[in-house]
């Protein structure tokens, strides 16, 4: 028995650590789409759409704005591809499980990095199919690691925020492609590489996830994967492998507590969602403009000096990867109530939500900050707005997740999650738009545009104020209903 404990928890450990490194390595890469921009335009890809135009004093210029918009073109469709295709992906994985989720994601993120390898300037048209692929296999990645945290009780909103965190910090893998390529290895050769990975993800599917989902609450002697050990006693159940497995693959649900009654219908209604949903989309559609403009906009303020727009790509993907460090303070926001005790009839889950206000606040405050500095047009400040940036996604990403898991029932996290990224997505189609508006009638200057989405993002403290209330309003009835008594 001991020993099978000691097994399970270096299991558990390797579930984890694995996790974390997929999710770091691989998942969120289509996010650091402003550093491979800069390794494809010195590919010459979509380079047959600038054309030469007659500067201000008569010089010849080269003026490559419909090649910015080709490329902004291509990142609009894979942002939207990765969050509309969740709510599908969301359902295959609450239908089917985690292997059948897993095994198209490797499928789909591999055809993505084959696609760009054997890409060409010629074929600058295959980056709009290989990049939503890359960003679709990549988000099933993400889907089917969050449920990790279920295998750690307490600290569960920590490990989905650190999974988040670490999905951000992965957009840094095109910035190392980017230096690995001025170092002389070619784009094929790193996205081949990328492609072999596959392997890896597999041994991962087979051997430390289950084959449907992790429960939560976890179940006593629960296991999962596929084990080496023999169970030849069918009499053992509590500790031999088959019974174990009896466990993983039993329904879980009438389960456990029938709080867990809410249809999936009414969740979708509730004004918690529909409140989330606004949260996640203003704050989504300003970071989406923003990483889908960077290059242009850097451009515009050093003045097209090559050398110093690759000093601010490099230091903006340097920071991207600083988000795996950031997210986790979002879940021990939530988490901080663990293991205290909760107030008078309170329950677990109401005690949850209490705990979440501060985080949906801090997240919405953030992205208030990032705004106003990224409608600053001062070129040394964009530092500053590239931490403020990795900052609030991170809590974002993370805390959209947290939430959706302790304010409805498990058994619909994976369809609501869905829900949520793809109609979110739905909204942040409107950052092309917005991008040829600057392009066009703007004249090239953000700062109108910009100003908009910096009021718009003001909606976010909405929810949190709506989550404040509910909260408030559970207390005081429980306060009622102990002076009645």
């Amino acid at each position: 028995m001991a020993g099978l404990g000691n097994s399970m928890v270096v299991k558990r450990g390797l579930t984890f650590a694995t996790g974390l490194l997929e999710c770091l390595c691989f998942a969120g890469a289509v996010f650091g789409w402003a550093s491979l921009v800069f390794v494809l335009k010195t590919e010459d890809y979509f380079s047959y759409l600038c054309v030469n135009t007659t500067g201000v004093n008569g010089t010849k210029v080269l003026d490559c704005s419909e090649q910015d918009e080709q490329f902004s073109l291509v990142f609009t469709i894979a942002s939207f591809m990765n969050n509309f295709l969740t709510l599908p992906n969301g359902f295959l994985f609450d239908r089917f499980g985690t292997t059948v989720a897993r095994l198209l994601g490797i499928f789909l993120y591999t055809m993505g990095t084959m696609m760009v390898a054997f890409s060409a300037p010629a074929l600058s048209n295959l980056l709009f199919p290989a990049l939503s692929l890359l960003a679709v296999g990549g988000m099933l990645f993400l889907i089917t690691n969050m449920q990790v945290g279920n295998l750690f009780g307490s600290h569960r909103s920590t490990i989905i925020t650190l999974y988040n965190g670490a999905f951000d910090s992965s957009s840094a893998l095109f910035l190392v492609i980017k230096l690995l390529h001025e170092a002389g290895i070619s784009l094929q050769a790193s996205f081949l590489f990328l492609s072999a990975c596959g392997v890896i993800h597999l041994l991962r599917t087979f051997f430390l996830l289950p084959r449907k989902s992790i429960p939560y609450p976890l179940p006593d002697h629960y296991t999962y994967g596929i084990t080496c050990g023999k169970s030849n006693s069918s009499e053992s159940h509590t500790v031999n492998g088959i019974a174990q497995r009896t466990i993983e693959d039993a329904p879980i649900s009438k389960d456990i507590n029938k709080k867990e009654e809410r249809t999936f219908r009414e969740c979708c209604l509730s004004r918690f969602f529909l409140w989330h949903l606004v949260w996640l989309s203003v704050m989504q559609l300003r970071h989406y403009l923003f990483i889908g403009t960077l290059n242009p906009m850097l451009q515009r303020l050093t003045a097209g000096e090559p050398s110093l727009v690759s000093q601010y790509i490099n230091a903006f993907a340097i920071t991207q990867m600083c988000g795996v460090l950031c997210a986790p303070w979002n879940g021990l926001i939530m988490d901080r109530h663990k293991g205290k005790a909760p107030a008078a009839g309170e329950t677990e889950q109401e005690a949850d939500l209490r705990a979440s206000v501060l985080s949906l606040f801090l997240t919405a405050l953030q992205c208030l900050l990032f705004s106003i500095c990224a409608s600053t047009p001062y070129l040394p400040l964009q530092y500053i707005t590239f931490i403020l940036q990795v900052l609030n996604r991170s809590f974002l990403y993370g805390g959209n997740a947290a939430f959706i898991s302790v304010a409805f029932p498990s058994c619909h996290f994976g369809k609501l999650y869905g829900l949520v990224m793809a109609l979110s997505a739905v909204f942040s189609v409107l950052q092309y738009p917005c991008f040829a508006l600057v392009k066009g009638a703007l004249g090239g200057d953000p700062l109108y545009v910009n100003i908009g989405l910096t009021l718009l993002s003001l909606l976010a403290f909405i929810h949190p104020l709506s989550v404040y209330l509910h909260c408030r309003s559970l207390a005081s009835q429980r306060v009622k209903t102990k002076v009645i008594n």
